[in-house]
């Protein structure tokens, strides 16, 4: 059975990106379409849209495209059955420092999220303690 082949407008809806940036990591050689349609259309089956998800998920955390690219063949080599045993070990290595980074990375982004909403919660506080003295303000000028 022949996998099902998706137009790149149905991919950029099914995966919340622009065709423009799919695009781009066709140019990038990150997920290559996996064919063409007789109008030369780019198509690309539910693998391809999976690795265009996973792509999604490793741009928050400020993965390069050789960061990137460098994980995919990993994981490309760790599912080929035909990897050696030996070339196993060091592609588990690799791939766990591609988890450890990314744990690196989110304790970051938490972070920065942290400080993000403390800077909220001041600006909220400040709101509420102004809005008192607002409303006074304008009852008194009038």
């Amino acid at each position: 059975m022949e996998p099902r082949m998706h137009q790149i407008g149905e991919v950029a809806d099914a995966v919340g990106l622009s065709l423009r940036t799919i695009r781009y990591y066709e140019e990038a050689e990150l997920v290559l379409p996996s064919g063409r349609s007789a109008g030369g259309f780019r198509l690309y089956t539910d693998d391809d849209i999976d690795r265009l998800r996973l792509v999604k998920k490793m741009k928050p955390l400020e993965l390069t495209i050789e960061e990137m690219r460098d994980l995919f063949t990993v994981r490309d080599r760790l599912a080929d059955p035909a990897t050696s045993t030996r070339d196993r070990t060091g592609l588990v290595d690799r791939l766990t420092m591609f988890a450890e980074l990314a744990e690196e990375r989110c304790q970051r982004l938490r972070e920065q999220l942290d400080i993000g909403e403390a800077l909220s919660a001041t600006l909220r506080a400040e709101v509420t303690a102004a809005q008192p003295r607002q409303n006074a303000n304008r009852r008194g000028g009038r």
